[in-house]
């Protein structure tokens, strides 16, 4: 495991100004003559690099082992590459000749800085080629197609470098994909264009119990969402996290995380608060340092390694306030709101970690409680200068910025991907200008850099209109500056290549999957425990035991249809004798029409398996009805809610400004939520009354699968006892709910008392909803949560 040292801390803060070689400890005295071409298979003795030929069965290459502390190199087998050697201390160490002029340039040498190598590398490069830098790829969901042509495409003539990998956790696509990516680009370098490496990134892919790649599964260790990380309350915990995925992530070949998302989830409906730390800044920030210092670090070694990877903390200077709970993803939430003025507490995270390697700014365009533009225009953080000189100039960042995906394309009457918030009526040319202007590096989402290189002619034209103060070449090159170090820091110029069996070892070992799992179960959150109906147990305890776990239906505002199980079935037969469920009569289209409770004499306990309400996706434009074009609220209850209460605003604070000057209204007062999994309470309700109409005295534990707070009235006095888990598997759910895991996790953001204690509270700011009291006393609000003996207090 990395080491979490105050050393090793303070080594990776200022590891952009130190060859990682030399922070490793290795002492070079002087250079000797550079030599060419040794590529020798010979045994060496440990005084002297060795060289061997690797394949994964698609790509072969060679790694080449230097002495001492000096790093690993690869390179492909039928590559134009060579070594150049040095006596350094009587060790004979090995670097590439990634130009082919048999001498050791700046930024070929592993012993300068990232920011000295980058500085040097960028002065070679064509504009095409840094225009390419500054592309970043859409989502590519299929390596184990392999490489495509469309991907060779954007890679040459293009120039792209930065690949979005959003596939499965397969580990032999992965690693065969990114080598045959990585030799594909090695083969592209020519005279007259350098040399540059794939630099692979994700979002995150670690969760337990989340959707694609971060589907339940084996194939990488599992652990809490940022939401279920946070209740651990833990920075231990997020340490040893950050440590482990960062060397499974550099096993499959992913050297930047887009993330973490430290946006603070002020505003209880948000559509993104499971992928926050909380409500609360202080902890927001404290669990981002653990996690920024974490991944950009590396086991024995201060600063960066080979299990570095770059963290791009998202999204700047905060998305989590969206009016009402709308997400900027789509435009019915394109205006973050702040009523309280608490902009600032929103930054904190953000400041506490300005050593991440990049920045991810937001969609949203911020606006006070009157309304008014918050910073600047009345624009999106792409387009908003203001927000960029707070991070720059006020801050003075100088880590690499990207836009969210997406901001230059032309909008989607359709509500697609597109989210060009407040540049609109510009053509996608003048928006990546526009962009460029404020300071941005990178484009998320774009693979063609025919708009780009656009964006350079208009640049240079107002440059010698004396508009803008440095040339097109000099702008574009302090951005490829930046974006070099992404690929220098982890170390990717000089080792590149995968070896498969070794990320076989990595990914998903015993260790790593023990840990995550052990992280799931003390996030788990204990809100009730009637009677001690949670209470410590052994698990041959119940082998003899049944259990009782209902089923529900949901029809997603996607149009997705999903039927089964609240928990796994699978799941429970590992720790009960006997799982029963409901009986469901479905009709032609295999939609269930009615379902049947069991007969419940011989069951031991019942578990409902609830998520919370769900309002929709970040891509289905929730808060908006299409059809109709009428606003409604996002809701925290199952039931329909209707907002008719006295603290509904009647006029929203967001809104567009339409051709007349006038402002739109965004409200919903008097209309009606959209909720599309009701059907869970209906399985609480058929379980509670199965129970009751067996006239024992069966323990009912609702197990909440929670993205959002969700307000308990409908189920909280029927329930004996109450268990929360923020994006971790059914399995570690329901270890918890018999008791054989103590609960130790407490609430990252407190669950409301009713809707009306939510429209009641302002987006921006945390602490301010009224928290449920249940019937036996407690308060739901952050920090809260019980053990076997009761409240957790420390």
């Amino acid at each position: 495991m990395k080491t979490t040292s105050t050393a090793r801390v303070a080594g990776s803060r200022t590891a952009r100004l130190t060859s990682a070689a030399l922070v490793a400890g290795l002492t070079l005295a002087g250079l000797a003559a550079c030599t060419g071409g040794d590529t020798d298979d010979k045994v060496a003795s440990p005084e002297e690099y060795t060289t061997r030929e690797v394949s994964d069965g698609k790509t072969t290459f060679v790694v080449v082992d230097n002495p001492g502390d000096a790093p690993t190199l690869s390179y492909g087998a039928d590559g134009s590459i060579t070594l150049l050697s040095e006596e350094v201390d009587g060790k004979k160490v090995a670097f590439k000749d990634m130009n082919g002029n048999g001498e050791l340039d700046v930024w070929e040498d592993w012993r300068k800085s990232p920011q000295e190598r980058a500085e040097a590398l960028a002065e070679d490069l064509t504009m095409e080629q840094i225009a390419g830098l500054m592309l970043f790829s859409a989502h590519e969901m299929a390596p184990a197609d392999g490489l495509t042509d469309a991907q060779k495409e954007y890679l040459r003539e293009s120039h792209v470098r930065a690949v979005l990998n959003a596939g499965p956790n397969d580990v032999e696509a992965q690693v065969t994909w990114a080598n045959a990516m990585q030799s594909y680009v090695e083969s592209l370098a020519t005279d007259d264009e350098p040399y540059i490496p794939v630099n692979f990134s994700s979002d995150p892919r670690s969760t337990a119990g989340s959707g694609g790649y971060n589907a339940e599964g084996d194939d990488i260790s599992r652990w809490p969402s940022n939401l279920g990380l946070a209740s651990t309350f833990d920075v231990a915990t997020m340490e040893q996290f950050a440590a482990m995925s960062s060397a499974e992530y550099r096993a499959i070949g992913i050297t930047t995380a887009l993330g973490p998302q430290i946006d603070l989830a002020t505003e209880p409906r948000w559509l993104r608060v499971d992928g926050t730390y909380g409500e609360d800044a202080e902890l927001g920030t404290e669990l981002t340092k653990a996690y920024v210092e974490g991944l950009q670090g590396s086991t024995g070694v201060d600063g960066w390694g080979p299990e570095s990877v770059n963290t791009m903390i998202k999204h700047w200077p905060g998305d989590g306030p969206g009016e009402s709970g709308r997400e900027s993803h789509t435009d019915p939430g394109k205006y973050a709101v702040y009523p309280g003025g608490n902009f600032e507490a929103h930054l904190k995270p953000f400041l506490g970690s300005l050593d991440s390697a990049a920045v991810m700014t937001s969609y949203s365009i911020a606006l006070d409680g009157n309304g008014e533009p918050l910073l600047g225009e009345r624009v999106g953080t792409a387009y908003n200068t203001a927000k960029m000189d707070l991070l720059r100039k006020d801050n003075g960042y100088e880590g690499v910025v990207v836009t969210d995906w997406g901001v230059t394309r032309d909008p989607d009457p359709k509500m697609g991907r597109a989210k060009p918030w407040g540049g609109e009526n510009l053509t996608v040319d003048e928006r990546h200008y526009a962009i460029l202007k404020t300071g941005h590096d990178m484009f998320g989402g774009n693979n063609e850099v025919a708009p780009l290189l656009a964006a350079h002619e208009m640049w240079q034209k107002d440059y010698e209109a004396d508009v803008n103060d440095v040339d097109a070449d000099t702008r574009f090159r302090e951005s490829g500056k930046r974006i070099l170090q992404l690929a220098f820091q982890p170390g990717i110029y000089e080792n590149p290549y995968l070896d498969l069996d070794e990320s076989r070892k990595i990914v998903a070992s015993e260790d790593k999957v023990k840990a995550g799992y052990e992280a799931q179960l003390h996030s788990a959150v204990l809100l009730k425990n009637d009677g001690s109906t949670i209470a410590a147990s052994d698990a041959a305890s119940w082998k003899d035991k049944t259990v009782y776990i209902p089923r529900w239906d949901e029809t997603t505002r996607n149009g997705d249809y999903k039927e089964g199980p609240g928990l796994s079935l699978e799941a429970a037969e590992q720790f009960f004798g006997k799982v029963v469920t409901d009986e469901a009569v479905e009709d032609a289209e295999g939609k269930v029409t009615s379902y049947t409770a069991p007969d419940l004499t011989d069951v031991d306990v019942v578990l409902v398996g609830m998520t919370s309400p769900q309002n929709g996706s970040t891509h289905s434009g929730p808060g908006k009805d299409q059809a109709t074009g009428s606003w409604y609220p996002l809701s925290l209850q199952y039931r329909p809610y209707t907002a008719d209460g006295e603290h509904v605003r009647k006029v929203s604070i967001s809104g567009d400004v339409l051709p007349d000057g006038t402002r739109e209204n965004r409200a919903y007062f008097g209309n009606t939520s959209q909720v599309s999994n009701e059907a869970a309470l209906d399985a609480f309700e058929r379980a509670v009354a199965a129970v009751e109409a067996s006239g024992r005295d069966i323990p009912v534990v609702t197990v909440l699968k929670a993205n959002n707070p969700t307000v308990p009235t409908e189920f909280e006095s029927r329930s004996d006892a109450i268990l929360v888990g923020f994006g971790i598997s059914d399995e570690a759910l329901i270890e918890v709910a018999l008791g054989l895991s103590e609960p130790q996790g407490r609430l990252p953001i407190a669950f409301p008392a009713s809707m009306d204690a939510v429209e009641k509270q302002l987006e921006d700011v945390a602490g301010d909803t009224e928290p449920y009291v249940d019937s036996a006393g407690n308060t739901y609000e952050f920090g809260f949560g019980l053990n076997f003996t009761g409240p957790i207090t420390d």
